[in-house]
């Protein structure tokens, strides 16, 4: 059974009621700034970690805002462990001003440093769109994709279709309606860097 906890309410939990705080989010941003006692168990691994899951306590998940946390919740539902997830995240217990364990220098979340890269690949493909080849602006359309739904790889099923687009310039991207230049293999990569240290 998945309920919330606040995190006032997470605050006063001591003892055995306190259970096992997970927390869902990648490694670097686990480093970056972690509520104290929480573990990580990146989200895409909780299935194959169930062991690593404290026997006969309850759990408390724990992400940036909610989100994933809730995600992972559903994925591990069948373990039939009592389980909560903390409103708001990290974030809202950093807002109350609870203190948080850094291992790392401050950087930027991962999906701060994936939406700059996105941004910036747009930027790139309307300035390349007005000076050189209207066809870049298709550029832009990819990179508003993957910012906005972190999907562009369903675009690029593979790594061998967006190296042929980025080296062969007028070679057709599947799916896509369009023929494509050097800028794909840019999409690609930061998105595969996206998915490989989500996935990590």
């Amino acid at each position: 059974m998945t309920t919330t906890i606040s995190v006032l309410q997470l605050k006063q939990l001591t003892g055995p009621a306190r259970g096992q705080w997970i927390d869902v989010r990648s490694a670097s941003e686990y480093a970056t700034g972690h509520i104290p006692g929480a573990i990580n168990i990146p989200m895409e691994q909780i299935e194959s970690r169930m062991d690593d899951l404290e026997p006969g306590v309850a759990i408390v998940l724990i992400c940036q805002g909610g989100v994933r946390a809730q995600q992972a919740a559903h994925l591990i539902e069948s373990c039939e462990k009592d389980m909560a997830v903390l409103e708001g995240g990290t974030a809202a217990w950093i807002k109350a001003g609870f203190p948080v364990v850094s291992s790392v220098a401050s950087r930027w979340s991962l999906e701060r440093q994936v939406r700059l890269g996105a941004g910036g690949l747009v930027l790139l493909g309307v300035l390349l769109a007005l000076t050189l080849n209207a066809r870049w602006i298709y550029l832009a359309g990819f990179a508003g994709i993957g910012a906005d739904r972190g999907r562009v790889h369903q675009f690029l099923p593979n790594g061998v279709i967006a190296g042929k687009a980025a080296v062969e310039p007028g070679v057709p991207l599947q799916g896509a309606g369009a023929t494509l230049g050097p800028g794909v293999l840019l999409i690609s990569l930061t998105n595969t860097a996206h998915f490989n240290e989500m996935e990590a």
